[in-house]
């Protein structure tokens, strides 16, 4: 069972708050951005809306064409943002079968195992992460096979823009920065798309964290607690006294 007694560091508390703060809000903006979609595709684009238009003197406002694109870009940022929360949180679901028949020296090391591995993984997703964003934003990706052994250049795509969603105007300083000062029309897709590489760091780090945790005893394994299991015990103990 997680330890979560011990004092967080600064940076870990800063990457808490933001990847919490971030969660709600790509939630929020999803929830939002579909609802008000479905009224104005459903209520304010039907028929009968249109045939008292003139009597109301409300205009129906224009169909949400980007609506869809935007929160799907959000869901991935959210499903990327909530694979590193379940990491932190220890709410990947494993089987433990094994690890409760061994002694707690061999569970120890099995942990320790299944967390380099799982940090090897996200050192290889980070690696193919940055080498698919990096030339949408201009950047030279990495060269070799599975580590990163330099540089190697990279054809300009930054000038790639979504399919729906339309560049607002305060982002037009990015133009002269990426887009050798030519206007975009949409928004360049290094924007939605750095949540990959951005995921994946966030995914290393974490892995790092839990298999830190695991190291110095404050961690048993990667996967779910049971937590839960001890709750449904305490609640049920408690209704058998009344």
């Amino acid at each position: 069972m997680s330890d979560h007694s011990h004092n967080p560091s600064l940076l870990g508390g800063f990457i808490d708050e933001l990847e919490e703060s971030f969660i709600a809000i790509i939630l929020g903006l999803m929830t939002i951005i579909t609802f008000v979609n479905v009224i104005i595709r459903y209520v304010f684009n039907s028929g009968w809306w249109r045939a008292f238009e003139g009597v109301i003197g409300i205009e129906a406002p224009r169909s949400m064409i980007w609506a869809l694109e935007a929160t799907s870009f959000l869901f991935a940022w959210l499903v990327l943002f909530g694979i590193s929360y379940a990491v932190k949180k220890t709410a990947n679901l494993g089987v433990d079968v094994i690890l409760n028949m061994v002694s707690p020296t061999a569970r120890r090391t099995l942990s320790l195992v299944a967390a380099a591995i799982c940090i090897a993984y996200a050192a290889l997703l980070l690696k193919g992460a940055w080498d698919y964003w990096a030339p949408f934003a201009g950047f030279d990706a990495t060269s070799g096979r599975w580590f990163p052994t330099g540089f190697a250049d990279s054809r300009d795509q930054a000038w790639y823009e979504v399919d729906d969603i339309r560049i607002p105007e305060w982002l037009r300083f990015i133009e002269p920065i990426f887009n050798q000062g030519e206007s975009y029309e949409k928004i360049p897709r290094f924007i939605p798309y750095f949540i990959l590489p951005f995921g994946a760091a966030l995914l290393l780090y974490r892995f790092c964290q839990a298999g830190w945790k695991i190291w110095t005893g404050h961690q048993e394994s990667l996967i779910v607690s049971h937590e839960a299991e001890d709750a449904v015990d305490d609640v049920a103990h408690l209704n058998r006294e009344d």
